[in-house]
């Protein structure tokens, strides 16, 4: 704050100075200011002004016609979707695009930057069906799918409007006019090549396999997909012990009533498809007599003799189970240990089926290994049904264990469940199979009953689930020993928000698993931001690859372009739109087709309007029917769409239409692979994950050099934004209101970018006020006296070893700046970089430099000094300029014009380069010190209530580093001026008047020491003197606990000094300082005569006196304050430019002032 307000001070004083002089002498001519002054900072106006003038100029092309030659740095843009609206999370993304590709433009690189639009899959489709009022089922039949598509097609792009004018209006430069589109025909042709390239790789193949599901949806989902960010979701659901009875027990398992297998599940609605229980060989396990809880029964249970204590309670432990359980005596059921054996001894034996409503065939219902079977939860049994988990899948089909599946009314083989998540109803099941296989009264009370409540279209909150419809079944049954409400982790899809299940889908995948090890390695060469992503959630990701799940059941999209004959014995893959028609000819010529669908194409010519003329999406590629080799047998498409990631992961050969145009650019590198991407960390298994197997797969490259992964964007207090929730922020509100500038700044240096940010709109008002209007106010300073004085910056420099100590200091920590944030920025680190420039600006320019150089400005001729404080300060606002160009273009440019000449942007300029010459560590250092200390010294001043015009005599500093002690004394009188202080005193820090304590930082030592945290904290409260010295010298310090040393650094710990008699004391890291708080009759008196000087300044300006006009003084005060007036009289009449100074026991119409509490009458006169 105090630097705001003295910026915004001075600017007034001076404006009155000036328009005071002007209407006074009125010997100023009328004049053209050569830089320009503003009534007010409004950034949001600005930022409108900008936009019209970039307009106006065509700024992006001119940047990059200008680099027309220059080295290529090549960018992908990852295509959002504009069937939705923009949101304040595509902010900070678009922002580190932008910040990144403006950087390497002003280092001399042509950077293009094509907009891309993610048009297909299942946020169109799901959108469409919701404006439609209608479900997947109705497409085809009350809607047909060309009329759906177009309407699919119109929808995916209705809020481009919305997404081109935030894109627009947040300043981020990328080309929207001739965007790549996912959908264009020509897109949808690189697709198809890339899927050919796979295929003839053996790459590409159909199989039957446990998949996620999405009912919601109606398509199968890829593991990718299920690993988006919030899929996997903790829910609360009703979950049970299953009772398996056993029919073959041997005689170790036999004890009191039946016996039993446990099998613990979470979803019991599976339990009818159970064909076999899995073991773990090693495991030991227990067989039990117990009584069931819920029917009193005596039964004998087997489960893992681990898990015996989340089953029995210890104290109900028997030597001899009870003929019966009474209650009163065992609250809980008594158990006795029977016997004990390892998992391999049970495989093999059989158990009764335990929902015996489909017969699934001969060797279902007995005990298998497994080498997947934990003791973490559950009983340490799995109760196994193949069709609904890839694990149960693979060791049933290992064991010879058949699933237990359905044979529909058109006779293909299903498992219990359908499409839409419901047990299949009867009408839709093969008659002879319901007569051979189905017990139908049975099974008919849960036919077409919703397997999860979530994909019931009529459910109601009263209606029960079927999970606990079934455990009310099994317990009358006794067919069930625990039944409770139990949280855990489940899968949900990506857009539907619905629970997925794992279902046995005929898909088309793609064996990503075989370059598994290659993806593994190239993936250790790119340079991820921040790193730990590509190791981790990325590598590890790579790492657990699995094949890849290509087929989705819908209508939008990019067609599989398979077809294949009806017995599936032959096959072809199409590659081109040349390939299809020329494969059409065929057809056409077999008589299979009358006629070719894509007659109007011309093969090889690659024009838009060519390619206008045909569509390759469904209804139109399905009704292309092909011919086999043989010239005899039909080949019809696969009906299956492709995952709309790949359409995504594929846009750098698609977005050029590669091979089949700018082959040459791609294979020698010109614009693949990317130098730089960046996007939010869900796309790290999406868009990231695409993009690097399809480059592995197809061109044995990475895709991407550099990544910079940005952090969800959260509500003020952490909470993810949504409109339900009503904290979603509108980011046109927030630029409208403070412009984009703010915004964009607020959001980079707020966090690291990978990190998560809680968004407030209130730190986009701080940032406006005391950043960017700091800078604001320090070029008004510049510019009122610049014009005032006549500045001229062509004007000859002033040598930098000829100007004085400060100029250097400002223009080496400028230097010093430079390096950094080029640094920073180079190495895809924006957060620091906006950070050093703010802190330069607003710690060291306004606050530092301008306010101690201000009186070099009011000088009245233009000296070497004043030129020189002149040149210096405009050299610092332009070069802050450019530094922040990336980061704020739109201020940057106005301030970088309003310095130079508006037709010139920052845009078009380089980017500084660091003159090594003009750095001065050691005067940085001292500068440093001098600013430490002020700011501790001043913190002390207002600690004890102490107004900085009231001289102290001394402050004493305790300096370990000799070095430092040589920086303090080199700026020895600056600092004694600024704090007013009379004396500095060195002194030996392990002097015994230092009482000093050091207290550890937990929240920094606890990740690291862990349980020992307790036993450090004790020893570092116990430090030595000696042990203080040494920590604050070398920065660290290490101590043992037991036996083991810990390195504490001087970060993880604050040093407190104690106040000394007579002293108050302050510190600051390793810095310490006291200061001499004794007031004597000569310190007060001088203070008195300061606080004088400033109310007769202050009297001066009210009476309209000019800078140069001197005045009389006739004074009435008491005596002790008429003494200290009379002692200083001297320095009050130089101060104020006074004649004279006369006292007087009576005095009319005068002033009256206040000097803290004494109040004195003053007459003021111009002589």
């Amino acid at each position: 704050m105090r630097l705001l307000t003295f910026a915004t001070a001075i600017y007034g004083f001076i404006w009155t100075r000036f328009c005071i002089f002007v209407d006074k002498t009125h010997t100023i001519a009328p004049m053209k200011k050569p830089f320009k002054e503003y009534q007010s900072a409004d950034f949001a106006q600005m930022n409108q002004e900008m936009l019209a003038l970039w307009e106006k100029e065509q700024l992006f092309h001119r940047s990059l016609h200008q680099r027309e030659d220059a080295p290529l740095f090549t960018f992908y843009e990852g295509p959002p979707s504009a069937n939705g609206m923009p949101g304040i999370h595509h902010v900070i993304a678009r922002s580190i695009k932008d910040i990144i590709c403006r950087y390497k433009t002003m280092h001399g690189y042509r950077v293009d930057r094509r907009a891309g639009w993610d048009t297909h899959g299942l946020p169109v489709e799901l959108g469409v069906e919701k404006k439609l009022g209608i479900t997947k089922d109705a497409i085809g039949k009350t809607i047909s799918v060309a009329e759906y598509n177009k309407t699919c097609r119109k929808e995916v792009m209705k809020y481009t409007a919305e997404w081109e004018s935030l894109t627009k209006q947040m300043g981020y430069w990328v080309d929207m006019e001739h965007p790549y589109v996912t959908y264009k025909n020509k897109y949808i042709e690189t697709l198809w090549y890339l899927l050919k390239e796979l295929y003839k790789k053996g790459l590409l193949y159909k199989g039957l396999s446990i998949q996620p599901y999405s009912p919601a949806a109606g398509t199968g989902l890829s593991s990718h997909e299920l690993n988006q960010p919030g899929c996997y979701r903790d829910v609360k659901d009703t979950v049970c012990t299953a009772q398996f009875r056993i029919i073959d027990a041997p005689e170790s398992l036999r004890g009191r009533g039946e016996s039993f297998f446990l099998a613990w599940t979470t979803t019991p609605w599976t339990l009818p498809s159970n064909t076999a229980l899995c073991v773990g060989p090693s495991i030991e396990y227990c067989a039990v007599e117990t009584f069931n809880p819920y029917s009193g029964m005596p039964i004998t249970v087997v489960l893992a003799t681990t898990l015996l204590g989340s089953y029995f309670d210890a104290e109900s432990e028997v030597s001899e189970l009870p003929e019966t359980w009474d209650k009163e005596t065992y609250k809980k059921a008594p158990w006795h240990r029977l016997s004990t054996c390892k998992g391999s001894d049970l495989v093999g034996i059989h158990y009764e089926q335990l929902i015996p409503w489909v017969n699934p065939g001969e060797g279902a219902f007995r005990v298998i290994p497994g080498d997947y079977v934990s003791t973490e939860d559950g009983t340490g049994i799995v109760h196994i049904a193949p069709t609904f988990g890839a694990d149960d899948e693979r060791v049933a089909k290992a064991a010879g264990i058949p699933p237990l599946l359905m044979i529909d009314n058109k006779g293909q083989q299903r498992p219990m469940v359908d499409l839409k998540g419901r047990f299949y109803k009867i009408e839709a099941l093969d008659h002879q199979f319901l007569k051979e296989s189905v017990n139908v009264p049975l099974y008919d009370i849960y036919a077409g009953r919703y397997v999860k409540k979530d994909y019931d279209p009529k459910d109601t909150p009263d209606k029960e689930t079927l999970d606990v419809e079934l455990c009310v079944m099994l317990k009358h049954e006794n067919r069930v020993f625990r039944v409770e409400k139990h949280t855990h982790n489940y899968p949900h899809c990506w857009r539907t928000d619905k629970p997925i299940l794992y279902y046995p889908l005929d898909s088309w995948f793609i064996r990503s698993t075989a370059c598994r090890e290659e993806m593994m390695r190239l993936n250790e060469t790119i340079d991820w931001h921040p790193a730990a992503i590509g190791v981790g959630r990325f590598g590890k990701w790579l790492e657990n690859l699995q094949d890849w799940n290509l087929s989705r059941s819908r209508y939008w999209g990019t067609p599989l372009p398979i077809w294949r004959t009806e017995d599936g014995d032959e096959e072809i893959c199409i590659g081109s739109v040349e390939e299809l028609y020329k494969e059409c000819e065929r057809a056409v010529q077999a008589g299979v087709m009358s006629a070719n669908p894509l007659a109007g194409f011309t093969p090889g010519d690659y024009s838009e309007e060519n390619y206008d003329k045909i569509d390759l999406h469904r209804p139109y590629v399905d009704e292309i029917t092909l011919v086999a080799q043989d010239g005899k047998r039909p080949m019809r498409r696969e009906s299956d769409l492709i995952d709309v990631w790949f359409d995504s992961g594929a846009m750098p050969f698609a977005q050029v239409h590669y091979p089949f145009e700018h082959r040459e650019e791609v294979e020698s590198g010109k614009v693949f692979p990317a130098d730089f991407i960046a996007e939010g960390v869900d796309q790290t298994r999406g868009w990231f994950f695409t993009l690097h197997a399809i480059a592995t797969m197809t061109q044995g490259s990475i895709a991407f050099r550099n990544v910079l992964v940005n952090g969800l964007v959260l509500d003020k207090d952490g909470n993810k934004m949504s409109k339900r929730l009503g904290n979603a922020v509108d980011p046109f509100g927030v630029i409208q209101q403070y412009g984009s500038d703010p915004l964009r700044w607020y959001m980079i240096t707020n966090a690291n970018p990978w990190e998560n940010i809680r968004f407030d709109p209130k730190g986009v008002e701080e940032v406006s006020r005391k950043y960017f209007g700091t800078l604001y106010n320090t070029y008004q300073f510049f510019a009122l006296y610049a014009n005032l004085d006549g500045f001229d910056p062509a004007v000859a420099q002033i040598p930098y070893a000829n100007r004085p100590e400060i100029d250097r200091w400002i223009l080496s920590r400028l230097n010093s700046l430079i390096k950094e944030v080029d640094g920073k920025l180079a190495s895809y680190d924006p957060t620091p970089a906006g950070r050093a420039i703010e802190n330069f600006v607003s710690e060291h320019l306004s606050n530092w430099y301008v306010r101690l150089s201000r009186k070099r400005f009011w000088a009245g001729t233009m000296t070497d000094d004043k030129l020189s404080a002149y040149q210096t300060l405009y050299q610092c606002l332009s070069v802050v300029s450019q530094l922040m160009a990336p980061i704020a273009p739109f201020y940057a440019d106005r301030l970088y014009r309003d310095l130079h000449d508006d037709a010139t942007s920052v845009h078009l300029s380089d980017y500084p380069v660091a003159d090594e010459s003009q750095i001065d560590l050691d005067l940085e250092r001292s500068m440093e010190l001098a600013q430490i200390y002020s700011t501790l010294v001043l913190s002390l001043r207002r600690k004890v209530n102490i107004k900085v015009r009231q001289p102290l005599s001394a402050i004493m500093l305790p300096v370990n580093d000799p070095a430092d002690k040589v920086h303090v004394e080199q700026v020895h009188d600056l600092l004694l001026s600024e704090v007013n202080v009379k004396e500095i005193r060195f002194v030996d820090p392990s002097d015994s008047i230092w009482v000093r304590t050091v207290k550890p930082d937990f929240k920094a030592l606890g990740p690291k020491v862990g349980k020992q945290m307790k036993a450090l904290a004790t020893q570092i409260n116990a430090l030595t003197p000696e042990q203080i010295n040494e920590l604050e010298q070398t920065e660290h310090l290490t101590l043992t606990v037991g036996d083991q040393p810990i390195v504490v650094d001087l970060k993880d710990v604050q040093i407190i000094a104690q106040d000394i008699p007579g002293w108050t004391v302050a510190n600051e890291g390793r810095h310490t300082v006291a200061l001499d708080i004794t007031l004597t009759p000569e310190l007060i008196a001088e203070g008195t005569a300061r606080e004088f000087v400033n109310r007769i300044q202050n009297l001066r300006k009210q009476s309209g006196y000019e800078v140069n006009d001197h005045i009389e003084l006739l004074v009435m005060a008491p005596e002790e304050v008429a003494q200290a007036l009379r002692t200083h009289q001297d320095y009050i009449q130089t101060q104020v430019q006074a004649d004279t100074i006369d006292y007087s026991e009576v005095l009319s119409d005068a002033e009256e002032i206040d000097l803290d509490g004494a109040l004195i009458a003053v007459q003021i006169s111009k002589v």
